[in-house]
């Protein structure tokens, strides 16, 4: 993976981010995906990090562009900044404590208070793997997830589990909305092509097409 911000043999670049209280799990869970770590002696996140993971979609490459912050509320001075030009978020409460997953509500009013309205989101309960210490069960999540129409998934940075699904299926629902908006927004360019006395083209700007909705995906 390349450190610049945009390659040019990319063809999209995609921001997303990372939100959920401290100690969930935001920073293995990204280390899983982009680096395939895990380190069980992880610190606390401090200010904001980011990493960066190449996708291809058939011939077209998108450079996804994760940002990782603090869930500790003396660091939220950054808020509004961090969730700028996001397309993707993902909100992660760990199942082994019930007020994690009672505070994605907050996240979730704080991404759509900051965010784009067409962001495309995924609820994450992390760390399946401490079975025995669970105690918000999985329809606990999926419930929660249905009646606020995201996606929802549980995973486990450390055994690997649904890492890789949880992160592609955000960055896919992202790749289809952008090229969906990519088509139309060429198809309305060659609408508005007009041809003046037969010699001058006129080639009006093109106000941004609003993405498609996403729709909702719920797996246990």
């Amino acid at each position: 993976m390349g450190s610049s911000l945009y390659d040019d043999e990319c063809d999209y670049l995609f921001k997303m981010v990372l939100i959920g209280d401290s100690a969930v799990g935001k920073s293995n869970l990204l280390s899983r995906f982009t680096k395939d770590e895990f380190r069980l002696d992880s610190k606390p996140t401090i200010g904001v990090e980011f990493a960066y993971r190449n996708i291809k979609f058939g011939d077209k490459m998108a450079k996804a562009q994760i940002w990782d912050t603090a869930g500790q509320e003396r660091f939220r001075a950054i808020t509004s900044s961090y969730y700028r030009g996001a397309l993707g978020a993902m909100v992660v409460y760990d199942i082994t404590r019930w007020q994690t997953f009672e505070n994605v509500k907050k996240w979730l009013h704080e991404l759509r208070e900051y965010g784009n309205r067409d962001m495309v989101i995924v609820l994450v309960g992390n760390k399946s793997d401490l079975v025995d210490s669970r105690v918000v069960n999985a329809a606990d999540g999926q419930s929660f997830a249905q009646l606020e129409d995201l996606c929802f998934m549980e995973t486990s940075a450390k055994d690997n589990l649904n890492v890789e699904d949880a992160f592609l299926h955000m960055i896919t629902k992202i790749f289809e909305i952008a090229s969906q908006k990519s088509l139309e927004a060429k198809e309305n360019e060659a609408t508005n092509k007009q041809v003046l006395d037969g010699r001058k083209e006129i080639i009006y700007v093109i106000d941004e097409v609003s993405a498609t909705k996403q729709t909702s995906c719920c797996t246990s």
